[in-house]
């Protein structure tokens, strides 16, 4: 079956006084139909401007410098606004990190919800309405036929989080794009919301590309994962074999740097430095300088992927175990 997306070779450039800056480079990645994949990586690691390439929002100086984003087969580099905006919110969607950037703050749920659905299909108003009401429902929102008349300063964050992920999923998208919709939120409410966000996914078979720092959450949510650090994919892979099984040593350290892997009374284990600025971007493997395993080599030459198993690549001179071929 081919994929809902593909995405070959993807570069992103920001165009600076310095010259162009590239913040996603040469980044490939596909997910299917009822898939999850994890977008995993640092604040700064090229991950949430991948997520707005693939919507066809990454505004100016921003801009596409190369490869494809191939979405239900068709290339999405090179479409007009117009084009677009008739896939958003419709064949694709984002839930962003603050529902506020989503949500209009003087428009009640309702008006909002309605307008999302009309938007892109001719139907009678109690009809949106209708499901409006059904996707409030759907994501756990109580008293939901009275919500609907609220302002979404009348909601808890939480709330407001499930009301971007109901209006996300109005027009039933073949793809969501989820940029850390649970970051802001406490654990006992990202747990609800991630468990909820399983059912819908299976449930309506959409594909989902969930964007997130946090390892953990990818662990218990995604199919497959991919780890992104300089702009860069840097390993990918089925997740129990990128968890269990670290390839790249940026994948171990942002591993060895969950707290519940720590045991009581050890310091926390951290990736020593910092992730580069886009205008201190260093030569060849851009994380060497954090590197503990790092050669000369590293600095010089920008590693090729290898096979570390079934669909598991990582690229990296001097990894935590030996190729395939090897």
């Amino acid at each position: 079956m081919a994929p809902v997306l593909e995405v070959r070779d993807l570069t992103v450039v920001f165009d600076t006084d310095a010259g162009p800056l590239a913040a996603v480079n040469g980044v490939s990645l596909s997910v299917g139909r009822g898939e999850v994949l994890g977008v995993v990586g640092e604040s700064g690691s090229g991950k949430s401007v991948t997520g707005l390439a693939l919507l066809g929002l990454v505004d100016p100086p921003g801009r596409i410098a190369g490869g494809s984003i191939l979405f239900e087969g068709e290339d999405l580099v090179g479409r007009s606004e117009h084009e677009m905006r008739r896939l958003r919110g419709a064949r694709i969607a984002m839930i962003f990190q603050d529902p506020m950037s989503t949500l209009h703050p003087v428009l009640r749920i309702d008006t909002q919800m309605i307008e999302a659905i009309e938007a892109h299909e001719s139907v009678a108003p109690a009809v949106a309405r209708g499901r409006a009401l059904a996707a409030l429902e759907r994501v756990g929102i109580p008293s939901a036929a009275e919500r609907l008349a609220a302002y979404p300063h009348q909601f808890s964050g939480g709330m407001r989080q499930r009301v971007a992920i109901a209006t996300a999923l109005l027009n039933r998208p073949a793809l969501l794009v989820a940029d850390e919709p649970t970051t802001a939120l406490d654990v006992t409410i990202q747990a609800q919301i991630l468990a909820e966000m399983q059912a819908l996914q299976a449930e309506t078979g959409t594909a989902l590309i969930w964007i997130t720092h946090d390892l953990s959450v990818v662990s218990g949510l995604a199919d497959r994962v991919a780890v992104m650090y300089g702009g860069r994919i840097v390993e990918t892979g089925p997740v129990a074999a990128v968890i269990e099984r670290p390839v790249h040593p940026y994948t171990a350290g942002l591993i060895g740097s969950v707290p519940s892997r720590n045991r009581r009374g050890v310091p926390l284990a951290q990736i020593r430095g910092h992730a580069p600025a886009l205008a201190q971007m260093p030569p060849g493997c851009p994380f060497h300088p954090r590197c503990e395993r790092a050669s000369a080599l590293c600095a010089r030459t920008m590693p090729s992927a290898a096979s570390y198993g079934p669909a598991h690549e990582a690229a990296c001179h001097h990894p935590l175990a030996l190729p395939e071929a090897a």
